[in-house]
């Protein structure tokens, strides 16, 4: 089932890379909107989906970008939501990164378990995959591995060739033990990647409490360069082992951090995900390699497989008063008290090409909002108990967009959840038609039930 947050929750601190302040505040979202991010500290406020298409920079972190505005730093975070079930969420931040914290994902998680989950009673997406595939950086010695199986499974592999931390290896096989034995793993790096780092203009938020630092011989502060100022004063040798003779948080931390980071950029797949992982040294790039990948195959999986019908036209005629050439609905996949998923076959011989447009046929907008309608007049006459003696119609319909054409020989899958409880026979809906995963046209629908027959 798909989740959100009881009430909003804010989370507060510097951002690792930027080193700005920045204050987040995860908000309540309805079904289907997924997670996503607001920067509000610009004029225009622009929106950045949580989607793999946002992806911008995977250098030791990963950045979302849409329309020139970013924000940094959302695996942590997203390993958290992902970790508790949520799928719908807005996460407004008044700066350009997300909060470091300790370096783990433990306040985020314990912080959104904390405020309450709320299940919003409409299944989550869920992609089973069944077929084997890898991705990998031979340069880079990576590789993340994929087998089918019925539920999902994580093995993280490490091996950095080093004397201080030494091979580690984690599997997650129960997202209950998330909580407690994964998300305190805070993030690492080596001595000797620092300076390059600061170069990049990155970690100008770091300090000694913000992640583990290995080093690999004792090396005098002289040495250091750039980042010498990270170095406690009076010290003017670092020892080998963990920078500040830190301690690890839990056993295999190294690891366990590959795994949030991991699970936070495979959230951008935008669905739960069913089978076994096997990662080997990954890192942000290759995961998001691996993320495409999954993505691309459950597309293709998608354009020739959908649910079981629970309404076929039979039916819809014993609901709806329409009749052909203007029942524009075949299917009905998903109702519930506050949603339904329609599905209509658009064919080629469909009347309407023939004049709209000879020779380039594509479905009428006006159409596709008829068809969405109809869809909605499923969902509302869903609350009432003899549905046949009642009739609805539409009083409004605001923020109608197209953004893709229609053609002949597909699929369109209709999507619509209220907006608000229905009161007094007002059905509020927001709608959203599909084609292979794509939006082509959404709208906002307001109709009033009546009774028409005693």
């Amino acid at each position: 089932m798909q989740k959100t947050l009881n009430k909003s929750v804010t989370f507060q601190g510097h951002g690792l890379h930027t080193g700005e302040m920045v204050k987040i505040i995860c908000h309540p979202a309805p079904i289907d909107s997924g997670i996503r991010f607001q920067r509000i500290d610009l004029e225009e406020k622009t929106i950045i989906e949580a989607n793999i298409q946002n992806i911008s920079e995977t250098n030791r972190r990963t950045v979302l970008k849409k329309n020139q505005v970013s924000i940094e730093t959302v695996e942590h975070l997203l390993a958290a939501i992902y970790a508790l079930g949520i799928s719908n969420l807005i996460i407004q931040a008044n700066g350009p990164e997300i909060p470091i914290l300790d370096g783990s994902a433990y306040t985020f998680y314990t912080l959104l378990e904390k405020t309450g989950i709320k299940t919003q009673y409409k299944n989550r997406k869920q992609f089973k995959c069944n077929q084997q595939f890898k991705v990998e950086l031979k340069e880079e010695n990576a590789k993340i591995e994929f087998y089918p199986s019925d539920g999902l499974e994580i093995e993280v592999k490490i091996d950095y060739k080093s004397n201080v931390l030494l091979p580690q290896k984690i599997v997650l096989k129960d997202f209950n033990d998330f909580k407690d034995k994964i998300s305190p793993a805070r993030t690492f790096c080596f001595l000797h990647e620092l300076d390059e780092l600061v170069k990049l203009g990155l970690i100008k938020g770091s300090t000694i409490d913000t992640g583990v630092v290995f080093v690999e011989k004792d090396t005098n502060i002289n040495t250091l360069g750039s980042i010498r100022e990270l170095i406690e004063k009076g010290s003017k040798v670092v020892k080998k082992g963990i920078f500040n003779d830190r301690k690890n948080a839990i056993s295999n931390e190294q690891a366990k951090h590959k795994l949030i980071d991991l699970i936070g950029d495979l959230s951008l797949a935008g669905f739960e995900l069913k089978g076994k992982i096997i990662a080997s040294k990954p890192g942000h790039y290759i995961n998001s390699l691996f993320t495409k990948k999954l993505i691309k195959m459950s597309k293709e999986i998608k354009k020739v497989e959908y649910p079981k019908p629970i309404m076929t036209k039979d039916k819809i005629k014993q609901i709806l008063p329409h009749r052909e050439p203007f029942l524009f609905i075949d299917e009905i996949l998903e109702l519930g008290d506050s949603y339904v998923t329609g599905l209509k076959y658009v064919k080629k011989t469909e009347y309407y090409f023939k004049g709209h447009f000879p020779g380039s046929p594509i479905m009428p907008g006006v159409l596709q909002l008829e068809a969405m309608a109809q869809t909605g007049g499923i969902l509302a006459l869903n609350s009432v108990p003899d549905p046949e003696n009642y009739l609805t119609y539409f009083m409004k319909i605001d923020k109608v967009k197209f953004k893709q054409k229609v053609e002949p020989n597909c699929t369109l899958i209709f999507k619509l959840h209220l907006i608000s409880p229905i009161r007094r026979g007002i059905c509020h809906m927001k709608g959203e038609a599909y084609v292979d995963d794509k939006i082509v046209s959404e709208a906002e629908l307001m109709a009033k039930i009546v009774k028409e027959k005693i």
